[in-house]
């Protein structure tokens, strides 16, 4: 199904328009028409086509799911394409949105799950006077509101990184006795960088789009100008922040390796000792359950109160000099 709305001195009206009549609208200097579509049937596609004279490619793309990104510039309109996302308390849920915009039109086109329209029609009417230089303007509000997303995003993914470093250095802290489960936070470290890893994917490819529409004067008119490199700052922010959290997490990653080893070499420390310790009284009773005939003290009446406290003695004597370099 597809919704058409005319906007008239930047104001919504309740004008209704076939979509498949729309060379009217279009045709007025005072009307600017939206049309929107969500899971766009191939009936709705092709009435599209028709009436915006859409090339065939593009709406293949529009068909095909999971697209990259990206900006494509055609004689009458631009084909843009945009991955919003949304943040719940757990996760963060990808989704794509299609938009044709020329000098008086936009079309937006949402699969499920769409992403909601509602905020950016808002601002379309909250700044008319904008509306006069036609489709520019409502296609920056609307690369403009997904890139506001993704600064949300970069922020949460901040917070969750400085609440790694403390589980992370606090296990370091703590020592082998007091550690923590590592692998959950080894686990959580991973989830982290792949979700940075994703939107850094979403949001690259729009830095490369909005070089593209900077350079079509019809689209980015000297008004939108300020504007469009605005959301381009911001774009480069959440790439640049991207990466610096991406270098963040590499490092946490790296730490957690270490601190492997190195309780791997405090146990090893730990069992040579203890064995150690066992070894001298070990050998001092081997040497006297040998049962030989002939042995010194073998008779003797302190001998067996002597080995014992020799046994014991050397045991004590080991234990203190590793208990002093700190093995135990």
């Amino acid at each position: 199904m597809i919704t058409c709305k005319v906007f008239v001195g930047g104001k919504a009206s309740d004008e209704r328009v076939d979509p498949a009549d729309v060379s009217e609208v279009l045709a007025r200097d005072d009307a600017f028409l939206w049309l929107d579509s969500m899971d766009p049937t191939d009936e709705d596609l092709a009435v599209l086509q028709k009436a915006f004279d859409l090339h065939p490619l593009t709406i293949e793309d529009v068909k095909q799911r999971h697209q990259r990104p990206k900006v494509e510039i055609f004689k009458e309109y631009a084909f843009v394409v945009l991955r919003p996302i949304e943040l719940t308390a757990e996760d963060m849920i990808e989704k794509e949105l299609h938009a044709f915009v020329g000098r008086k039109f936009i079309v937006t086109l949402r699969p499920s799950p769409a992403c909601d329209m509602t905020e950016i029609t808002s601002r379309w009417e909250r700044q008319p006077e904008l509306f006069s230089e036609g489709g520019g303007y409502a296609i920056y509000v609307l690369i403009d509101e997904v890139v506001d997303d993704y600064l949300s995003a970069v922020e949460r993914f901040e917070d969750n990184v400085d609440e790694l470093e403390d589980e992370v250095f606090a296990e370091e802290d703590e020592g082998v006795h007091g550690a923590t489960d590592g692998h959950d936070v080894q686990q959580h470290i991973f989830q982290l960088k792949r979700e940075v890893v994703r939107l850094r994917r979403f949001a690259m490819p729009v830095r490369q789009g909005l070089d593209l529409i900077q350079e079509r004067p019809e689209i980015a008119t000297g008004t939108l100008g300020p504007y469009f490199r605005d959301v381009m700052d911001h774009v480069i922010r959440v790439v640049e922040l991207a990466d610096n959290i991406r270098d963040l997490l590499t490092s946490l990653l790296e730490v957690r390796v270490a601190q492997a080893a190195n309780r791997l070499n405090d146990i090893m420390k730990r069992v040579t000792s203890w064995g150690a310790v066992i070894l001298v009284p070990t050998m001092v009773a081997g040497i006297y359950g040998m049962n030989f005939s002939f042995m010194p003290e073998l008779g003797w009446r302190y001998g067996y109160p002597l080995a014992l406290v020799l046994m014991f003695g050397t045991a004590a004597g080991v234990w203190w000099f590793f208990r002093r370099k700190d093995w135990l």
